[in-house]
């Protein structure tokens, strides 16, 4: 069980926790992040990808939706949903193959596609304190036995 609540003062220190929390990753879990702009939500999935060993430039897929990356052990997808207009966009993409694959799914805006993630989610919401610290709560939902996820 991931639970936890941590305050970061640096752009490096967010994705030293990136690269950190990367390590109770694995396959098929959904990272739903939510927080308001310039909360650094990007900036720590930089870490995540990171510490999962993708090797390419991480940038927001602001204008695409989605980026995927290659990592050490299976496939990062990167959402970015700050321009989504509506969940049937996320639909129109096939969302179940990313949300319910077995790579690793990290979701930007999550808030903006909540009734599409699965019930099994770890949740992180970014909050901004100042203007260098940002108070990061991660929490793990598990709803289900493992390997019992399923799209609604």
């Amino acid at each position: 069980m991931i639970d936890a609540k941590l305050v970061s003062s640096t752009v490096e220190e967010t994705k030293k926790l990136g690269r950190e929390f990367s390590q109770k990753l694995s396959a098929g879990v959904l990272v739903a992040i939510s927080g308001p702009l310039g909360s650094g939500k990007t900036v720590l999935i930089q870490g995540i990808c990171e510490g999962l060993g993708v090797k390419q430039l991480v940038t927001s897929p602001s204008f695409i939706i989605i980026n995927e990356y290659p990592a050490e052990k299976f496939r990062v997808y990167h959402f970015d949903l700050y321009r989504l207009k509506s969940v049937q966009e996320l639909i129109n993409l096939g969302y179940e193959e990313y949300f319910y694959g077995n790579g690793i799914c990290l979701v930007e805006w999550a808030e903006k596609a909540r009734e599409l993630l699965p019930d099994d989610r770890i949740e992180i919401h970014l909050k901004i304190l100042s203007e260098n610290q940002r108070e990061i709560t991660i929490q793990e939902w598990l709803r289900h036995p493992a390997g019992k996820r399923k799209p609604k």
